[in-house]
C-alpha cells in the first residue's frame, strides 16, 4: 500500500512540474539540451523548450553538453514548464541569474532553434547571429541540424 501511495505521490509530483514553474539545482547535463533539476529531493528531466542541439554521437554533441554543464551544472535554475514531450521529460526554459539558457545555447552557437517547435522567433536572430560569427558548431563547414541527423540514423 506504501509504495503505491508513493507511486502516486511521485506521479503527481511529476504532472505538476510539467506546466508549472519550480526551482532547482541542476545535477545531471546529459546532452546539450536536457539537464536534470532536483525539486524537492527529486529529479525532474528537462529538455529545453525550443531548441535542438546536437546529438551524443554527432560532430559537437560533447562540446555542445559541455557548454550546457559550464552554464548551469550544480546551479540553481528556475524552469518555466510548458508541457511534456513523448518521452515524459518537462519542456521549457531555463534561467540562471536573469539569462535565457535556452537563447544562450542558440546564441553561442551551440545549439539550433528548433522550428518544428518555435514560439519565440527571436531565437531565429540569436542564431543567425551565432552563424555569422561562426560560433560554435557553426564553425563546421557543413552543420547538419539535428532533426536531419536523427532522421538519417533512423533510415539506416
Amino acid at each position: 500500500m506504501k509504495a503505491r501511495l508513493f507511486a502516486a505521490f511521485l506521479l503527481a509530483f511529476a504532472l505538476g512540474t510539467a506546466h508549472a514553474d519550480f526551482a532547482g539545482v541542476v545535477v545531471a547535463v546529459l546532452d546539450g539540451d536536457t539537464v536534470d533539476v532536483l525539486v524537492d529531493r527529486q529529479p525532474v528531466r528537462v529538455r529545453l523548450a525550443e531548441i535542438d542541439a546536437p546529438e551524443k554521437g554527432q560532430a559537437f554533441g560533447t562540446r555542445a553538453r559541455q557548454a550546457l554543464a559550464a552554464a548551469v551544472f550544480r546551479n540553481t535554475v528556475t524552469v518555466k514548464g510548458t508541457s511534456r514531450d513523448r518521452f515524459g521529460r518537462t519542456l521549457g526554459t531555463i534561467t540562471l541569474d536573469g539569462r535565457n539558457i535556452n537563447r544562450v545555447m542558440v546564441a553561442e552557437g551551440w545549439a539550433w532553434a528548433y522550428r518544428q517547435y518555435l514560439k519565440d522567433r527571436s531565437l531565429l536572430d540569436a542564431e543567425a547571429s551565432a552563424r555569422s560569427a561562426r560560433a560554435g558548431l557553426w564553425a563546421d563547414s557543413n552543420p547538419i541540424a539535428p532533426w536531419d541527423w536523427r532522421r538519417e540514423r533512423r533510415g539506416r
